[in-house]
């Protein structure tokens, strides 16, 4: 294998391509303890000791560092290492060994974020969120019905009472285009038509 460039990313660590392509990314004292140089060779044994030693405890390490400051779920996580250029298969490694340490749990993940969240914002919005976050959705749905059976409930009527009364909502001066302005905003919120209509009617407005 031909060392065929070596690419400054920042001061302490280097793009390394191998026959003209991305492999791997190693500081600069790496690059001298394995003799590296652009246009030498790279001989298999020192590459399996980078991609089979070197990069999966680095990203192992890099990714504890990162659960100890907040909670990823797995998507999230698996962005975070590629963003550190590492192989895929250093990636996988390293968030096999953190699951399963239950570092990552994205069913965990999934209930805290409903419970946290629970009175706050739209059953649709959560889902739309943990979505974003890489989270399955038979896992959400499985997050949904331990939390109901943890005797969880929503009550989405009270919620958009709240949100209406916070935004100084008035029934009694509001005319036909306030009224479709204030759904509008409920409904990007992720409330449905039917439960924005049965909290309207409960402020007295009637279509």
């Amino acid at each position: 294998m031909q060392v065929t460039g070596i690419e400054e990313l920042t001061k302490s660590r280097s793009k390394v391509y191998i026959d003209g392509e991305f492999a791997f990314v190693l500081y600069k004292g790496e690059l001298r303890l394995y003799r590296i140089k652009e246009g030498g060779m790279l001989d298999g044994e020192t590459y399996r000791a980078i991609t089979e030693e070197v990069l999966p405890k680095r990203a192992k390490l890099r990714a504890m560092n990162l659960l100890k400051r907040r909670e990823y779920t797995t998507a999230q996580l698996r962005d975070k290492l590629r963003e550190g250029l590492y192989p895929e298969t250093v990636i996988e490694e390293a968030l096999g060994y953190v699951a399963s340490y239950h570092y990552t749990d994205d069913l965990r993940y999934a209930l805290q974020y409903i419970e946290y969240h629970e009175q706050e914002r739209s059953r649709r919005r959560i889902e739309q969120d943990l979505s974003a976050k890489g989270v399955p959705k038979d896992l959400i749905k499985t997050a949904w019905d331990t939390w109901e059976s943890q005797g969880g409930v929503q009550d989405e009527g009270k919620m958009i009472r709240r949100l209406l009364e916070k935004r100084g909502f008035s029934p009694e001066t509001a005319d036909r285009v306030q009224v479709q302005k204030q759904a509008a905003f409920l409904m990007r919120k992720g409330y449905s038509g039917e439960s924005v209509r049965k909290a309207l009617r409960g402020f007295g407005w009637e279509d």
